[in-house]
């Protein structure tokens, strides 16, 4: 979906190289391990920015690791992350690049937000729209959708991927849903509005079955009840706007779905509940449901009586677009993307600058302390070799 300029390599390529021989690296990053010493950051980056193979691909990965765990592993710098998942675009390593981002503590990638639109990007190009989710999935654990080309990126990588309907387990529900509710929030639009229903549906299927705890845990979410009202309180938002602003038919065609299904499922747990009673009280304390979750759950049948309201009154006002989800998305992008990457390419050029400025810097002290080292090195010679004349 990026513009080629977006996604050209030039202004990245154009920094100033500092060659190195990767054996040699190698094998001084292994010394200097094997002695229990730590090893700079600037080497790490030299390492990942003369990669020039796939296998190369494979070598930094386990130097990523190595430094990671390691007592600097704080210092990997920002461009080293960048420079890492561009080697990986480049020789056709992406799931490289997606291991270490889903595996962030054990390798230290954290990408910025150009950095993830770039992978992204290139899985939305490849058709790949559940490995898009996963990184998706990444910014919204970061909570990096300050970018509008993100957000736009992001969604049509949602929209797609629900578009194939995919079966996705309820742990699965709750990490798709996650990610269309937290990007939903910056975009004040139809499709925002279309994600923010859909995302409160599906966490609010999460609540009702499994409870409250296990839709905040791990995730940037409010930690209270009531997601499926969350839901409805969006229909209201619509209902009472007075702009343009509609709902996309599908994602309440979806709530609704989740509604049945969650009625349906309620209803064969009543059905038995006389035999089972008890056994069901342990089955729901073993998967952390308290009374507050069961609380929360005898509200359903109002919830699905305000939805039935609801969406005829949304269809009553005119506010139920008969356009899919993923076509609102697709209308957006096509309206808002490409003005949204010129300040994204003018902030990209200042970042690559201020890196290039640091990295000279970092080279700069690492001469300054070899010489240093030389330095203290040839005076003990000096003093031994006095002390031996004397």
């Amino acid at each position: 979906m990026l513009s080629a300029a977006y996604t050209d390599t030039s202004v990245w390529e154009s920094r100033e190289k500092d060659p190195q021989n990767l054996s040699v690296l190698a094998t001084t990053m292994d010394r200097t391990y094997n002695r229990n010493l730590p090893v700079s950051s600037l080497t790490v980056s030299r390492f990942v920015d003369n990669i020039s193979s796939r296998e190369e691909v494979d070598q930094a990965e386990y130097y990523l690791y190595k430094f990671r765990h390691s007592p600097n592993c704080w210092y990997l710098r920002d461009w080293t992350i960048h420079s890492w998942v561009r080697q990986c675009l480049k020789y056709g390593a992406k799931e490289k690049a997606l291991y270490t981002l889903k595996n962030k503590i054990q390798y230290g990638i954290f990408p910025d937000d150009f950095t993830f639109n770039l992978l992204i990007d290139s899985y939305i190009k490849d058709g790949d729209f559940k490995s898009a989710c996963s990184v998706v999935e990444e910014v919204m654990l970061q909570e990096a959708f300050d970018l509008p080309s993100t957000r736009i990126l992001s969604l049509h990588a949602l929209a797609s991927y629900r578009a194939t309907r995919p079966q996705l387990a309820v742990s699965e529900e709750r990490v798709f849903g996650a990610s269309l509710l937290v990007c939903g929030l910056r975009e004040d639009n139809t499709v925002g509005l279309g994600a923010q229903l859909l995302g409160n549906a599906l966490l609010g299927k999460v609540e009702m079955l499994e409870g409250i705890h296990a839709v905040f845990k791990g995730m940037p979410l409010f930690w209270g009840h009531g997601y499926l009202g969350r839901a409805l309180a969006v229909m209201e938002r619509v209902a009472a706007a007075s702009g343009d602003v509609k709902l996309p038919k599908d994602t309440l065609d979806d709530m609704n779905d989740v509604l049945q299904e969650l009625s349906s499922s309620s209803d064969s747990d009543s059905s038995g509940a006389e035999s089972a009673g008890e056994e069901e009280e342990k089955e729901k304390k073993e998967v952390g449901i308290d009374e507050d979750d069961q609380a929360e759950q005898a509200k359903l049948p109002q919830y699905v009586s305000r939805f039935k309201e609801l969406r005829s009154q949304l269809e009553s006002l005119g506010k139920v677009d008969s356009a899919s989800f993923q076509a609102s998305v697709a209308a957006l992008a096509q309206q808002d993307l490409a003005a949204a990457e010129k300040p994204d390419l003018d902030q990209y050029l200042i970042r690559v600058q201020a890196w290039e400025a640091e990295n000279k810097q970092l080279i700069q002290r690492e001469k300054e302390m070899r010489a240093k080292a030389e330095l203290e090195k040839q005076e003990r010679l000096d003093a031994k070799a006095a002390a031996q004349q004397a």
